[in-house]
């Protein structure tokens, strides 16, 4: 929490929205204030519904961690009364039982039972649609920093067999080839023959994930030649076998085949990594979210937000494949095309495994990034770098001309040093890169906010 020492009254507005920010990202678990209520006898204290890729492996796993936390005992997951449901069972310390009610179903279902109260929870592998926020309007503000919680990162890895020559693919050609009209590795300046394509099933969110940023973004669909797997290790294993593969699966499924650098637009070609995913600039990168509603609390919903927001939560999220939000150094190599001012700090500076971005339109930082500024004060405290030691690096996208590209870019740089300065944050420097180094194509609205971020570098 920040210290205010100010008593006009222009500190009040400051000091709401960081009590807001803290009690939302970093509350003090929820068995600090109150023991969690029970439900009626036979009913399920909390009910989750939505994306598969977040409901089929981590909510369960994020359930028990939390049960384990709260004292529970005899915890257990069990199927549920259809496919991709959980039953998250334990027993309290007077031998009642609790139970947790996860259906998978994939993100629109979940703002559907939001809506009409049959869940408390709604998990989402994209964010909110302005039809859907709309029609929760009565609830509150689900675009609001109380409702919308960014639990992780996850990360799509295009596999090729170990021995293909290619090195790197763009969108636009990952677009071409899985939708059939690429067909041999020729065509891609490799070499090898025909392509065979190999893909996630329908109901994985694996396979939603690909559709919605790469098919879906280039007017594409999966062609019907693309052999579909229920398993992205089974996935994996059929393309480090198949000298003429390709296909794609989370990072934690890369195992024995290799992954390909992608690019989108204008942007280098990135590998996937946890240090790119966490940052976002790997193209194949999105957001996973619970969402709550902020006009009706239910305490089991505010502790598994809190629960999934610590470290304990964060280390169950990177356990499951995806990639956590706790800030961490890495090194950078200067490349080519990286301005002299990057290079030099590639050289003498690590980078710091968060960026800032913005809502849309604005200077104001988005919701993950107003949890992420928390994230970083702990991390410059623990590491002694409060004071002249920590550079932030300002982006923008080129739409504008390379001058005010340059000046936005500084002053998004400048917004961050705002709130950090408040806790007495010093910087070593501020800079603005302008349009330079994109991690997205400027040739839509989502790439552009993208690109318009905030890197944090230490000394």
């Amino acid at each position: 929490m920040p210290h205010f020492t100010r008593h006009d009254k222009d500190a009040w507005p400051v000091t709401l929205a960081w009590l807001i920010i803290a009690f939302v990202c970093y509350a003090l678990p929820w068995h600090a204030f109150a023991a969690l209520p029970a439900a009626p006898e036979g009913q399920p204290v909390l009910r989750i519904q939505g994306s598969n890729t977040i409901g089929a492996h981590l909510l369960p796993e994020l359930v028990k961690g939390l049960l384990l936390e709260q004292g529970y005992k005899a915890i257990l997951a069990e199927p549920g009364q259809a496919q991709n449901e959980t039953r998250v069972r334990a027993r309290d310390a007077q031998g009642r039982d609790v139970v947790v009610e996860i259906a998978a179903h994939g993100s629109s279902t979940g703002f559907a039972v939001l809506k009409d109260g049959s869940a408390e929870i709604a998990a989402a592998s994209r964010p909110i649609k302005d039809a859907e926020a709309a029609a929760l309007s009565a609830s509150g503000n689900l675009r609001g920093a109380k409702a919308e919680q960014v639990i992780g990162i996850d990360g799509l890895a295009i596999v090729v067999h170990p021995d293909n020559p290619l090195r790197e693919l763009s969108t636009a050609q990952l677009a071409q080839v899985f939708a059939g009209e690429v067909t041999t590795w020729e065509d891609l300046g490799g070499r090898g023959g025909a392509i065979h394509l190999y893909a996630r099933d329908d109901n994985s969110g694996t396979f939603d994930t690909f559709k919605e940023l790469v098919l879906a973004s280039h007017g594409k669909a999966l062609a019907a030649s693309a052999q579909r797997f229920e398993s992205s290790d089974a996935l994996s294993a059929q393309v480090a076998a198949d000298p003429q593969g390709i296909g794609f699966v989370g990072l934690a499924s890369v195992l024995k085949a290799r992954a390909l650098a992608i690019a989108d637009g204008e942007s280098r070609a990135m590998l996937p990594s946890p240090g790119s995913i966490a940052t976002e600039d790997y193209p194949l990168s999105r957001r996973l979210y619970l969402y709550i509603k902020p006009n009706k609390r239910n305490p089991w919903a505010q502790a598994l937000v809190q629960f999934a927001q610590g470290d304990r939560g964060q280390a169950l999220v990177s356990g499951s494949g995806f990639v956590g939000q706790r800030v961490q150094a890495m090194r950078v190599q200067p490349a080519e095309g990286m301005p002299e001012r990057y290079k030099a700090l590639a050289r003498e500076a690590r980078r710091l495994s968060v960026n800032f971005r913005f809502h849309e339109g604005s200077a104001t930082l988005d919701n993950k990034a107003q949890c992420d500024v928390e994230r970083l004060l702990a991390y410059l405290r623990q590491h002694d770098k409060l004071d002249g030691k920590a550079v932030l690096v300002g982006f923008g996208d080129a739409r504008q001309d390379p001058a005010r590209a340059q000046l936005l870019s500084k002053l998004r740089a400048m917004a961050v040093r705002r709130e950090l300065a408040r806790e007495g944050v010093v910087f070593h420097g501020i800079e603005g890169m302008g349009a330079a180094l994109p991690v997205a194509a400027n040739d839509d609205q989502e790439g552009r906010v993208k690109n318009r971020r905030v890197e944090v570098w230490v000394y």
